[in-house]
């Protein structure tokens, strides 16, 4: 696997940037987040929290944090129904608005996240990338990325994890702003918006199915 160099940017400004936009940002949308935290706890119970681990930089583990999007209703077995069917308008809202994202920002303040990076996915991913797609771990997962703002979930999976190694492969200041940038434009548009991704494609885990990828 050819590792990408890195830039006097990647290695000290990003996170500098990273802390200081997190931490300001933060400060301005606290009263955003109280009244979100209040209604998620209202519309769909306790925690108002959704905490899930997520592999990082390097792959290791972290704890994402997002505002809560979904009840817990299970059926006569005690398992848990669909997404589709525990999801509410009030979860639906915040999907489509990404305001369900907004903790992430406290991820990034702690060092597990950068504004920018490939977006975390689930651990159970981690067999069924390619020696290629690996150079993902490289970065800290970022709040947005370039796959994210070229075709989010409409994209394929080849085509979203391909978007990521390109970004690590070519990341700099002026690409961070710009895909920042078109993030902003992107959510007050709503734009490729999915609210039930699970209705659109597969987990990757499914789509490979058969086709895990021995690490290296």
């Amino acid at each position: 696997m050819n590792m990408p160099r890195t830039s006097v940017y990647q290695r000290l400004g990003k996170r500098l940037f990273d802390l200081l936009a997190a931490a300001s940002i933060l400060i301005v949308i606290s009263p955003v987040m109280l009244l979100i935290g209040f209604c998620s706890r209202l519309f769909l119970g306790k925690p108002m929290l959704f905490q899930q681990e997520r592999p990082g930089c390097r792959e290791k583990p972290f704890t994402i944090c997002k505002f809560r999007t979904m009840h817990d209703l299970k059926d006569s077995q005690a398992r848990l129904l669909p997404d589709g069917q525990r999801l509410n308008r009030f979860g639906a809202f915040l999907r489509r608005t990404s305001l369900d994202e907004l903790p992430e920002f406290w991820n990034v303040l702690r060092g597990d996240m950068s504004l920018v990076g490939p977006r975390p996915l689930l651990m159970r991913y981690l067999p069924f990338y390619t020696p290629e797609e690996r150079i993902r771990f490289t970065v800290r997962p970022g709040i947005t990325g370039w796959a994210q703002v070229n075709g989010r979930n409409e994209a394929s999976w080849d085509d979203r994890l391909r978007k990521d190694v390109w970004y690590v492969r070519n990341q700099s200041f002026m690409l961070d702003m710009r895909i920042l940038w078109m993030t902003v434009v992107r959510v007050a548009r709503r734009e490729q918006v999915i609210v039930d991704a699970r209705s659109a494609m597969l987990n990757l885990d499914e789509e490979r199915v058969g086709l895990r990828v021995d690490r290296v």
